[in-house]
């Protein structure tokens, strides 16, 4: 698809591995991604899918002297996640309405999806437990702040794809930065305090022309990795 281009998947946790805190999962696949880079001066690519595009974003702010060009995040929670239909196979019984009473916990902070479930009806218990995901959007003033906004300005483009046929990632707009209000009514990328405050460099990216944000219907979460239309149509082009 891509001739000449070596590809690197990391075999770092996978499956029930998954579900390990994301800072840990950060730091040992970031190492990764560096020592790839290193051999590759030039610049490399960076694609994430799901969970992984949030990492990978995550891992980009984390490790700002990163040589990656091209970031692609596949219909990744970018903006958080607010929906259980994907953690029945972890969690049964799980509903969004009480999630909180689980991952906004010392206990539900050793959980990934826990470090970035952004409850829109919880805000001050967000703030309060969660260790990840404020951090990563530069909502909580500590000295990183900088550095994660360095690791996304510096890319010569971040693309995201996502799509309203998604039916995992909720809500679909997360993959584009846009999330609820406290009245679960979707707010765009462009109208939230995280894009015009420029907190992690999207409105530089964007205003630069270096953001991309792809809307594809009919897509289930399943099928972005698998599907050959997505790859040829929304992977390939911004790869070089």
């Amino acid at each position: 698809m891509h001739p000449g281009t070596l590809v690197y998947n990391t075999a770092r946790y996978a499956g029930w591995s998954s579900l390990e805190p994301m800072w840990q999962q950060i730091e040992e696949i970031g190492t990764d991604v560096i020592s790839i880079g290193a051999a590759f001066p030039e610049g490399i690519n960076l694609i994430g899918y799901s969970q992984g595009g949030l990492l990978a974003r995550a891992i980009l702010q984390r490790f700002p002297m990163h040589n990656v060009r091209n970031f692609i995040s596949l219909s990744s929670p970018q903006a958080g996640q607010y929906g259980t239909r994907f953690l029945h196979l972890f969690f049964p019984d799980l509903v969004c309405e009480t999630a909180y009473e689980l991952f906004y916990s010392h206990i539900g902070q050793h959980i990934s999806v826990g470090n970035y479930w952004n409850d829109p009806h919880h805000q001050k218990l967000y703030y309060k437990y969660s260790k990840f995901l404020p951090y990563v959007n530069n909502e909580v003033n500590t000295f990183n702040n900088s550095d994660y906004k360095t690791g996304l300005t510096k890319l010569k483009q971040m693309v995201l794809i996502g799509g309203p046929d998604d039916g995992v990632i909720t809500p679909w707009q997360s993959s584009h930065f846009g999330y609820y209000d406290s009245n679960e009514t979707i707010v765009e990328m462009h109208n939230r305090s995280i894009y015009k405050d420029d907190a992690i460099g999207l409105k530089t990216l964007d205003k630069q022309g270096r953001l991309k944000i792809i809307i594809v219907p009919g897509i289930p979460h399943c099928d972005w990795h698998n599907n050959i239309s997505i790859v040829d149509q929304f992977l390939l082009p911004y790869l070089d």
